[in-house]
C-alpha cells in the first residue's frame, strides 16, 4: 500500500516599494480575509472527520450485521488495512516499541490478529499456504541488536515455518503430504490445539529440472553499508556454486538506470559469474521498476520450457525512484507472472527496509520472501535449502477447514492473517494462492475452543433477524471428527487443480505428549504472542516457551532450534528490562 505525502509551500510575500502614504484598511481587509479562510479551513477538517468517523462505523456496522462466515469478515477488514510505517518525526499512534524505531524508516503491513469465531456460525476457514520466513530472520535482526521488534514486524506463520519438521514424506503422485495432530494448548489448558503439517517432496540436485535464473540486484545508494549489498553478494555466490552447466544466469542491476551485468551464462561458468557478482558496487538512487521489467525481460528471453524460470530480487525495498507505489508495482510483478516465470525475494539490511512492499512482490510474484541478516542464513536460503527455494513443486495451494460444531465451539487460526481467502475462493482456479518448493514443509495452527465452553468475544457478532444456517445441536453426529480439512493445488504448469481430504479426530492427548512437530511448532507460536503482545496470549510466558522448546528440540542438525531458545531467552531478558522487571 503506498502512501503519498501532501506537501503544502507556503509562499513568503512579494516585495513591493512602500507607498509614503499607507491606509490601514487593506490590511484589515486582509486580516479579515485570513480569519475566514481559517475558521474554513478548521470547519472543512471538522466534516472530514466526522466523515471518516461515519465511514468507519459504516464499515463496521456491515461487518458486524453479514451473515456470512468469519472469513469474510476478515477478508474486509484485510482489504482495508493499513500499513504501519515506521518514519521519523511523524506522530504517531503505534506502540511505545514502534515509536522507537520511528527513527529507523522501516515498513511493516499492519495486523490485526484473527479472533475466535464460533464454529456454528462459521464453520469454514479458508486460507493460502504462505512458506516465507523473511519474519523471523528479521525477528532475530532486532533481539540482536538488543531490542525488541515492532509487533507487525512478527508474522507468527513465517516464525513457525522458518523451521523444517519430521513430516512423512508424500506417497504415489502426490507433491506433498499432509498430516494433522490434536492435542491439549500450551497456553490455555481448556482450549485444545490443532496442529497441520504439509511436507513437499524432496527432489535430488540431480533430478532438480533446467533453471533458468536472473539475479536483479538493487545497486542504489542505500545498499552501501557492511549488512547490504556484501550479504546480497555471499548469497549469489552460495547459489551460482550449485549451478551446473544446464542452468543460466544473467545479472540485472538498477539504481539510477538498470543495466545487464552479467548476460545469461551457462553456470559451469562459475568463474565469469562470480567474477560478475564480485564487481558489483552501490551508489546511486533507486528505480526498482525498470530493473525488474529488464530482468523479466532477459528471464522471457532465455525460456526454458519445463524447466526453472526465475528473477531472484535482491534489495532493501528502497524504491525511491520511477515506479514506486506499492500497488504499482504489484501490478506489474501479477502480469509478469503470467508469462511462467516466478519471482523469490531477498530482503536485506536495516533503517529504510520496506518489508510490507517485499512480502507482496513475492506473493504476487509466485515466489517466496526470505531476508538475509547474516552470511549463515545466506547459506540457508540458497544453500541447503536451494530446492525449495527454485522448484516449485505445486502452485496456488489453499486450505480450507471445516468444523464440527458438535465437537468445536470456536477456533483461531493462529497466523496468515493475510493469506485469508473468502470460502468461495477454494473452489475458484482463478484465484491465486501460495506455492509450495520441493522438501519445504508448511506448518498451521488452530487454537479450539471445545463443545461446551463459551466463545469469549467471537469476531461475529449473534444475528438478531437470523438464526444461523446450522445450529450445534443439528450438526450430524459422524464419526467423532473435529474438523476436517480440505487442500486445493495445481502442478506448476497446470490451470485446473486438483482435491485433497482429511478427517482429523480428537484423541484427547496431552501437549506434553504429542510429537516433537506439535511441541516446537507450539513453543514457536507462543514465542510469536509473547513478542505481539497477543490479547490472545493467555498463560504464555518466556520460560515455559524455552522450557517446551528445549524440551522438543530433536536432533536439530543445524542448530536452529538452539539458536531459537537463545532467542528466547534473549527476548525475555529484554522484556524484563523494558518493564522494569
Amino acid at each position: 500500500m503506498s502512501h503519498e505525502e501532501q506537501r503544502t509551500t507556503l509562499a513568503g510575500p512579494n516585495r513591493l516599494a512602500a507607498p509614503r502614504r499607507t491606509s490601514t484598511r487593506p490590511l484589515f481587509l486582509l486580516v479579515l480575509a485570513a480569519l475566514a479562510l481559517l475558521a474554513s479551513s478548521c470547519a472543512t477538517a471538522e466534516r472530514d472527520d466526522a466523515d471518516a468517523a461515519k465511514a468507519r462505523e459504516t464499515q463496521t456496522a456491515e461487518q458486524s450485521a453479514s451473515p456470512n462466515s468469519a472469513t469474510a469478515n476478515a477478508k474486509m477488514s484485510m482489504s482495508n488495512a493499513n500499513v504501519s510505517v515506521i518514519t521519523s518525526g511523524a506522530a504517531t499512534q503505534s506502540a511505545p516499541q514502534e515509536q522507537e524505531e520511528s527513527a529507523r524508516g522501516e515498513s511493516y503491513a499492519k495486523i490485526d490478529e484473527n479472533p475466535f469465531l464460533e464454529a456454528a456460525r462459521a464453520p469454514l476457514s479458508t486460507f493460502s499456504i504462505d512458506v516465507d520466513t523473511a519474519s523471523y530472520s528479521n525477528t532475530r535482526r532486532f533481539l540482536s541488536e538488543g531490542r525488541l521488534p515492532p509487533k507487525d514486524a512478527v508474522r507468527i506463520e513465517e516464525l513457525i515455518n522458518y523451521f523444517n519438521y519430521d513430516y512423512p514424506q508424500p506417497s504415489g503422485s502426490a507433491p506433498f503430504s499432509v498430516t494433522a495432530e490434536v492435542a491439549d494448548c500450551p497456553w490455555n489448558a481448556r482450549h485444545k490445539l490443532v496442529h497441520i503439517g504439509l511436507q513437499g517432496r524432496r527432489v535430488s540436485t540431480e533430478d532438480m529440472p533446467p533453471a533458468n535464473l536472473v539475479f536483479l540486484i538493487d545497486v542504489s545508494g542505500s545498499m552501501n553499508e557492511p549488512r547490504k549489498l556484501p550479504l546480497v553478494k555471499s548469497s549469489l555466490r552460495t547459489l551460482a556454486e550449485q549451478l551446473s552447466a544446464r542452468d543460466r544466469v544473467a545479472i540485472v542491476v538498477y539504481a539510477g538506470t538498470s543495466g545487464l551485468v552479467l548476460p545469461s551464462t551457462p553456470g559451469d561458468r562459475k568463474g565469469e559469474i562470480i567474477a560478475a557478482i564480485d564487481r558489483l558496487e552501490a551508489g546511486g538512487s533507486t528505480n526498482g521498476g525498470e530493473g525488474i521489467q529488464l530482468a523479466y525481460r532477459v528471464a522471457q528471453d532465455n525460456f526454458i520450457r519445463g524447466g526453472t524460470n526465475r528473477v531472484i530480487l535482491s534489495t532493501d525495498g528502497d524504491f525511491n525512484v520511477g515506479v514506486t507505489g506499492d500497488d504499482a508495482l504489484v501490478r506489474l510483478i501479477e502480469e509478469k507472472r503470467k508469462s511462467g516465470i516466478f519471482l523469490s525475494v531477498l530482503g536485506v539490511g536495516t533503517g529504510n527496509l520496506n518489508d510490507s512492499m517485499m512480502e507482496k512482490l513475492a506473493d504476487r510474484g509466485n515466489g517466496n520472501y526470505a531476508y538475509i541478516d547474516t552470511d549463515a542464513e545466506a547459506r540457508k536460503a540458497l544453500g541447503e535449502q536451494v530446492g525449495g527455494t527454485l522448484l516449485t513443486i505445486a502452485k496456488d495451494v489453499k486450505i480450507q477447514v471445516e468444523f464440527n460444531p458438535r465437537a468445536v465451539s470456536g477456533y483461531r487460526l493462529i497466523g496468515y492473517e493475510n493469506r485469508l481467502l473468502a470460502d468461495r475462493d477454494f473452489n475458484d482456479d482463478r484465484k491465486d494462492a501460495g506455492e509450495i518448493g520441493a522438501g519445504h514443509t508448511v506448518t498451521a495452527l488452530y487454537e479450539i475452543v471445545p463443545a461446551g465452553q463459551k466463545v469469549e468475544n467471537p469476531g461475529v457478532d449473534a444475528l438478531k433477524y437470523q438464526q444461523p444456517a446450522r445450529d450445534a445441536q443439528d450438526a450430524p453426529q459422524g464419526t467423532g471428527e473435529l474438523l476436517t480439512i480440505k487442500l486445493r493445488y495445481k502442478e506448476p504448469n497446470a490451470d485446473a487443480s486438483k482435491l485433497l481430504s482429511v478427517g482429523v479426530a480428537d484423541n484427547n492427548a496431552s501437549y506434553r505428549n504429542a510429537s516433537e512437530n506439535f511441541r516446537f511448532a507450539s513453543a514457536v507460536a507462543e514465542f510469536g504472542l509473547l513478542l505481539r503482545g497477543s490479547p490472545y496470549k493467555g498463560q504464555s510466558s518466556y520460560e515455559g516457551t524455552s522450557e517446551l522448546a528445549r524440551a522438543s528440540a530433536g536432533a536439530d542438525l543445524h542448530g536452529y532450534r538452539t539458536e531459537f531458545v537463545r532467542l528466547v531467552e534473549r527476548a525475555r531478558s529484554l522484556s524484563e528490562s523494558s518493564s522494569g522487571g
